[in-house]
């Protein structure tokens, strides 16, 4: 789990490497981030999570600014698959 604390935003994901794909998205984005549709973030994730076989819940505590909010829930993930894949001295020891 990894929570993104960033331009006060708070966003949490949580990843799970399982191939038992699941997509829990609770970010409330709706309508344009310039000419971009900010529903095609969730589309995004829910694409990746299936076709990856992963687990994956993301869950935003706090934000307003679109633009924000999405990189933020880009970076949170990228944060989590990031730790994911990382040796961890205590996992291999």
């Amino acid at each position: 789990m990894l929570i993104l604390l960033w331009m006060r935003l708070s966003v949490n994901c949580e990843l799970d490497l399982s191939n038992r794909p699941f997509l829990h998205y609770d970010v409330p984005l709706e309508g344009k981030i310039g000419e971009f549709d900010a529903e095609l973030v969730e589309e995004f994730f829910r694409a990746l999570v299936i076709n990856a076989g992963l687990t994956c819940h993301i869950v935003i505590n706090r934000g307003k600014n679109k633009h924000h909010i999405a990189e933020a829930v880009f970076k949170s993930f990228g944060c989590c698959i990031k730790t994911s894949f990382s040796k961890n001295k205590f996992r291999y020891s």
